[in-house]
């Protein structure tokens, strides 16, 4: 890589972690491109250099989200549901509730930009697609429970999860009223019932 490149890359990287630090702050829409560059160091003009709108800067951080999902995701979601092993459904939420505190700050920023920008929206429904399609994959696989309602269980158990992660979020953490290890019990139990019945 040539120096030229790599300051390209580090502008860019900078642009996004001022972005998230703002965002956080401030809210997406609370947030100007101008704020972002001038955290940055940088003006206006370097950062349409690099990102044509703040929805364009928010994608690419929805993609390092799904990077780091797609990478740890071992086993897949489709085979841990396709196994119907307890061990490995607790094994994917202790994965997931161990990434809460990297990804959660994205997912909200992505929550916060799909209110206002429809392509957002689009990502975010896709993400969550890609979930419960995976879900109903697994199902499919293991031939578990009636064709027509494999998709209603794939949604019912995604929601459920949904529902945790933003509620984690939202209070900061694990508290002394969910603990992250009644959690891992109670969303084990419920889509070991829900998914391997």
């Amino acid at each position: 890589m040539s120096l030229r490149s790599a300051q390209k890359q580090m502008t860019r990287d900078l642009l996004l972690r001022s972005a998230m630090d703002l965002f956080r702050e401030k809210g997406y829409v609370g947030t100007t491109v101008d704020d972002i560059a001038g955290r940055a160091g940088a003006n206006r003009a370097t950062f349409y250099l690099h990102f044509s709108s703040k929805a364009e800067l928010v994608a690419a951080l929805i993609g390092e989200v799904n990077d780091l999902v797609v990478t740890t995701d071992k086993p897949s979601l489709t085979e841990v549901v396709a196994s119907g092993e307890r061990g490995k459904i607790e094994a994917f939420f202790a994965r997931r509730f161990d990434q809460w505190p990297e990804m959660m700050p994205y997912v909200m920023v992505a929550n916060q930009a799909a209110d206002v920008e429809p392509g957002i929206q689009e990502m975010v429904d896709g993400w969550h697609e890609s979930a419960i399609s995976e879900i109903t994959d697994g199902l499919r696989i293991a031939e578990r429970f009636a064709p027509e309602t494999r998709r209603a269980r794939a949604l019912a158990a995604f929601g459920q999860l949904e529902y945790y992660s933003r509620r984690w979020a939202h209070v900061g953490g694990w508290t002394n009223l969910v603990t992250r290890q009644t959690a891992l019990h109670v969303l084990t139990d419920a889509w070991y019932s829900l998914l391997v019945g």
